[in-house]
């Protein structure tokens, strides 16, 4: 009966220790995307997993939309993945002090952070501590339907001026639920952003302090930017898009999109293919210039970190899990398989792979060497993180959603732009 104890006790002990390795050997992996991302990102697990035998990563995916409140909930209930896809202004939030997340740079004999300029790198670093690594970088460019634009009689613009009159040429052309281009809210408000940036040389908030860096006279222009972008079918209004599905519907996924009735879009250069990928084979998707005003004192482009990813400080196995990000990050298999679909990769050894592929080709490349060049030139400056702030930046499409429904005067949007945005900001630093 002894024996037989013992054995037992042996065989629950043995049986325990099993299914903690196996426990141990699971990590949880999440991140956002469309279908593209989803199929790709899937595949390289799978890689991953062949080469690395006991080793089960669990994907949690979905699209952006309730991503962020989703992993807040979790990261306050400390229920976070192991490894999660993260915005970069989302270090402002989660991890104030550097202590938010697991410390990189413990592990950095697994990682090739020699792949990565020491730019990119510092993006992730809060409080000397190496908090997520950039996957990639990406800017707003201006993408346009060719084959809308000649239909209508029209070039793609090249200037602010061009913009604002095809607008009228699409209605008269083409009837009232033509536009010159789609995007949705904060699209427009960051499109309008630039606007103001290229006239007066500040952005919204201070890139380095925590307050707002426009006068109340700038505000009251860059809301009478976004009322004339959206006005006179230049810009799909807010109002329409609520309509069609819901105001943050994708852009990819309006029927006006796919048939060319929305003739472009002011988007992330990371999403090109996405954007492309519904379009009607007779249409034909093109990168534009940037549009300049005359002697501006600032591009305007809005560009940083496209996406980061970051591994949980309560990760039960960080050797893994940072394993699993050098995999994501630099290996050129890896790179194989994902492709652009989270752009165009930072780390060098990825950029080469791309490059000796030729996976880097059309409006994609083409958008790539026009935010190169300004990068490279230092005409795009890197904005606050706390403009996208979760916070904050309810607060700032809160204002806009009442200017696009006619509920503020412009005068009024302006002075809570500036006193409003200055209070929020001095609360969430």
């Amino acid at each position: 009966m002894k024996r037989r104890s013992i054995w037992l006790a042996g065989a629950a002990l043995s049986f325990a220790m099993a299914a903690g390795a196996q426990e141990a050997s699971t990590l949880r992996f999440s991140w956002w995307g469309g279908g593209a991302r989803h199929d790709a990102t899937l595949k390289a697990i799978a890689a991953f997993e062949a080469k690395n035998p006991g080793v089960k990563i669990k994907a949690e995916y979905m699209g952006f939309n309730g991503y962020l409140e989703r992993l807040s909930t979790q990261y306050a209930g400390g229920t976070e993945p192991d490894i999660m896809q993260i915005n970069w202004a989302w270090l402002s939030t989660f991890s104030k002090t550097g202590d938010g997340f697991l410390d990189l740079n413990k592990h950095k004999s697994l990682i090739g952070l020699n792949q990565f300029s020491e730019a990119d790198l510092q993006t992730g670093v809060v409080n000397k501590k190496l908090n997520a690594l950039p996957v990639s970088y990406t800017a707003r460019v201006m993408l346009w339907n060719r084959a809308a634009y000649e239909r209508a009689g029209l070039k793609m613009p090249a200037t602010w001026d061009d913009l604002f009159a095809a607008g009228p040429v699409f209605k008269q052309k083409f009837g009232d639920k033509a536009f010159a281009i789609d995007g949705e809210l904060y699209d427009m408000i960051l499109l309008s952003q630039t606007y103001i940036m290229q006239k007066y040389g500040t952005p919204y908030v201070h890139p380095v302090q925590p307050k707002v860096a426009m006068t109340e006279a700038a505000a009251l222009e860059w809301v009478q930017t976004y009322k004339k972008l959206t006005a006179n079918n230049v810009a799909v209004p807010l109002p329409l898009r609520a309509s069609l599905g819901g105001a943050e519907k994708p852009t990819e996924q309006q029927q006006d999109w796919v048939s060319g009735n929305w003739a472009g879009n002011y988007t992330w250069d990371s999403t090109i293919g996405l954007r492309a990928s519904t379009l009607n084979k007779d249409q034909k998707l093109d990168v534009g210039d940037f549009l300049m005003l005359p002697n501006a004192k600032n591009s305007g482009m809005f560009g940083r970190p496209s996406l980061m990813f970051a591994v949980s400080k309560k990760t039960k196995n960080p050797e893994i899990a940072a394993k699993f990000l050098n995999y994501l990050v630099t290996d050129p298999e890896a790179i194989a398989i994902l492709g652009t679909t989270r752009g165009v990769p930072s780390a060098d050894s990825q950029f080469r792979a791309i490059v000796r592929t030729d996976a880097l080709q059309g409006s994609e490349l083409k958008a790539f060497l026009q935010i190169k060049k300004l990068k490279d030139n230092g005409k795009i400056d890197m904005p606050s993180p706390l403009f996208e702030n979760a916070r904050f930046n309810k607060f700032i499409r809160e204002v806009f959603e009442t200017v696009a429904y006619g509920k503020t005067t412009d005068q009024e949007a302006a002075k809570r732009l500036v006193e409003e945005g200055n209070a929020l900001l001095q609360r969430i630093k």
